[in-house]
């Protein structure tokens, strides 16, 4: 018996197995058994949809049926800048494999900045991911918060939206102590199935209100109110600051531009009929109720309670995992070991605190979305992805190793024109939005802490 041979071949085979381990590992980006199309997709629409379609019938009121227009022509700019950044991120990833191609990027979007325009960029993208996961954070709480009011209101229990803050965030911070979001792919489902659902109940029940003997008014807009509007929107379409990360952890990243395709698709179909049955059926009903949110407006009923149990349960969900890319970048910063421990709890609890002060203190979603929107998520989403895709066909290697790839007159003018859109957009509805919030003219403008009253009624 050839004893020899016989573990040659063993171990041959061996070798052979993990030659095409590697090359499989390496084709999925550093990852086997890495996302699919539709559970990448699956992720976008659980992070992105929740909070915009409860704002998005008041900014259409606030800006005119003009904003029917803008969601969806904000909705295919921002498809087609989250396709760019998807390429942006394989450019990289091709001319930069010891850094990129295997190894775990736990912050793609800023190293998209660093190998594009530098180490400066790098942070200020860093700031800028990081600005808005807390901003999201922070409505997130706001808006379960108001929801819990509504429920327990049905119960003729009386609880002001203020002490709702406090005792969510107490419930909630536990559950921010784990620690990465790879494995929780169940509560991305969850906040998926729970937004879609809702939005079907959440039409039903605006036509089921709907009174034809009753006139609908709509007032004009102004300034302030427009670009108030208009950063709403872009917030709600505001999911580039997680894009790179799923992309990365898909099997197949070249895919992601499907992926953006599915995603937006159903975000569109969920948002436009509720945005456009808000605005048509409404109206001025947003003013003379003085709300942001448009279940403030509906019946009250169990559909309506059905469509608020939903969208909370979204709203939980999208609150754990939109603050845990935060905590992790705040744990890398201060050097606090991976495993479980006692820094991590104190850290994140410290997290869950601040974000708590300030939803006391500016305890009006509807002017934070039109501050983040019209800032942070406008450069995020409108001008970097261009610029950095620009930026990176354009380069040359020293040792032309690789080279860039030439770009068309026409590409060039579109990109143009997406970054002076975007920069224009993000002062005007940033300045709006600080204005409305120094001014008083947004709900619940007084901070908690000084009038719980007045706060909220």
């Amino acid at each position: 018996m050839d004893v020899g041979g016989a573990s040659d071949r063993v171990r041959l085979i061996d070798e052979i197995a993990e030659e095409n381990a590697n090359i499989q590992k390496k084709s999925h980006g550093g990852k086997v058994g890495g996302l699919t199309i539709f559970t990448a997709a699956i992720f976008i629409v659980g992070d992105m949809a929740g909070s915009g379609v409860l704002a998005l019938p008041r900014a259409v009121v606030d800006s005119g049926w003009i904003g029917l227009v803008l969601i969806v022509v904000c909705a295919f700019i921002s498809a087609y800048t989250g396709v760019v950044l998807g390429r942006c991120w394989v450019i990289i990833k091709d001319r930069f494999p010891e850094k990129y191609a295997t190894d775990h990027v736990r912050y793609p979007y800023p190293a998209i900045g660093y190998e594009a325009a530098g180490i400066y960029t790098r942070y200020i993208i860093t700031f800028c991911v990081n600005f808005t996961l807390f901003g999201v954070s922070t409505v997130f709480l706001l808006l379960a918060a108001d929801n819990m009011q509504s429920l327990l209101n049905e119960a003729n229990v009386n609880m002001s939206f203020c002490y709702w803050l406090p005792i969510l965030a107490a419930i909630l911070c536990p559950f921010t102590w784990f620690g990465t979001p790879k494995d929780f792919w169940p509560i991305a489902a969850g906040a998926f199935i729970a937004t879609a659902i809702a939005c079907v109940l959440l039409f039903i029940q605006i036509f089921i209100d709907y009174d034809p003997s009753t006139k609908v008014e709509h007032k004009s807009t102004d300034f302030t109110n427009f670009f108030l509007a208009f950063g709403t929107i872009l917030f709600a379409f505001g999911g580039h600051a997680v894009f790179p990360t799923i992309q990365h952890d898909m099997k197949r990243p070249e895919n992601f531009p499907r992926t953006v395709f599915l995603s937006y698709s159903v975000i569109l179909t969920e948002y436009l009929p509720i945005a456009a049955a808000g605005y048509f059926i409404f109206g001025n009903q947003f003013f003379t109720q003085d709300t942001d949110n448009i279940l403030s407006l509906l019946s009250d009923n169990g559909l309506t309670v059905a469509v608020t149990v939903l969208i909370t349960c979204h709203l939980v969900c999208g609150f754990i995992i939109v603050i845990n890319p935060f905590c992790q970048e705040l744990e890398e910063l201060f050097k606090i070991p991976l495993e479980f421990n006692w820094k991590r709890v104190v850290l994140r609890t410290i997290v869950c605190a601040f974000v708590l002060f300030v939803a006391e203190t500016i305890p009006s979603f509807g002017a934070i979305l039109s501050l983040i929107g019209g800032s942070t998520v406008t450069f995020l989403t409108f001008v970097f992805p261009s610029f950095f895709y620009i930026r990176l066909n354009r380069m040359r290697s020293p040792k032309e190793a690789w080279g860039g790839r030439k770009m068309q007159l026409y590409e060039y003018i579109l990109h143009g024109e997406i970054i002076m859109v975007g920069v224009l957009g993000a002062i005007a509805s940033t300045y709006s939005a600080i204005d409305s919030i120094a001014t008083g003219a947004s709900r619940f403008t007084v901070p908690c802490y000084v009038n719980v009253t007045a706060a909220h009624q």
